[in-house]
């Protein structure tokens, strides 16, 4: 697979996976750690249009993930099994309306950076607390792998959104230091998904595959000290993430099916 195919299956992801309603509680697990996720992905690709890396797919990562933020969202509050969990989405909607307006109220820039970073904190706090109360509700050994495997995503989208800072750079001290710790977390749950009882042949495929992804992803990651902000370093971090997501995703899905 050449470059040029690998950016055009990064701005389809992960769309390809997603339906138009929760079918279940593993189903809503997976969605809200989706939510996860799209909260990084959306700074990531609004950083890299700061910094005019892979402009055409990350505008539209921005756009379809602003969509599939303000979608899923809608079928999460409407699915809540409980009054605490609706209120965690009341909640999310107001955080999600002050991150849209950081992402879109000017042209991405410098001067906005730090907006856009304090927003998604936000964002990723409540959707994070919204994916923990799903996993309680579900009740089932399984819901945990759901919402480590798509937290997995989030990582990734996160250590890629914070090497966009630091060679902005905006706090990169602190950038630096978020990708360390995003680094270690996201090696534990591998090892954690890897021996999990519950994962089947297909997902002990797809890990391996990840795994794979993670390789090309952490060599670009880890040329950040060296590279700064030139062109290739920054075009390379932004596609091997997408790379990566691509998996996780499918990876959470198939726990997210499994009936036990």
């Amino acid at each position: 697979m050449n470059r040029r195919t690998l950016i055009v299956a990064a701005v389809g992801l992960p769309l390809l996976s997603v339906h138009a309603q929760v079918n279940d509680l593993g189903d809503a697990i997976n969605k809200a750690g989706r939510q996860r996720m799209l909260s990084q992905r959306m700074g990531k690709a609004w950083l890299a249009l700061v910094h005019k890396t892979e402009s055409a797919a990350a505008q539209g990562v921005l756009d379809k993930s602003m969509a599939l933020f303000d979608r899923q969202l809608v079928e999460l509050k409407a699915y809540a099994p409980s009054n605490d969990i609706r209120d965690t989405y009341v909640k999310l909607e107001g955080a999600w309306s002050d991150y849209k307006t950081a992402l879109v109220g000017v042209t991405p820039g410098k001067p906005g950076a730090a907006a856009v970073l304090q927003a998604d904190a936000r964002v990723l706090a409540l959707a994070h607390q919204g994916t923990e109360q799903y996993e309680a509700a579900s009740g089932r050994p399984v819901g945990k792998l759901v919402n480590v495997a798509g937290r997995q995503r989030m990582l990734s989208q996160r250590m890629a959104k914070f090497y966009f800072a630091a060679t902005l750079p905006v706090d990169a001290s602190t950038a630096a230091t978020e990708i360390g710790k995003a680094r270690t977390e996201f090696l534990s749950a591998m090892d954690l998904l890897r021996k999990a009882p519950e994962a089947t042949d297909r997902i002990r495929d797809e890990l391996k595959l990840a795994d794979g992804q993670w390789f090309f992803f952490d060599q670009a990651l880890q040329r950040m000290q060296s590279a700064g902000a030139s062109p290739k370093p920054l075009s390379d971090v932004f596609v091997t993430s997408e790379n990566l997501l691509s998996v996780m995703d499918r990876v959470t899905g198939l726990f997210a099916a499994i009936k036990t």
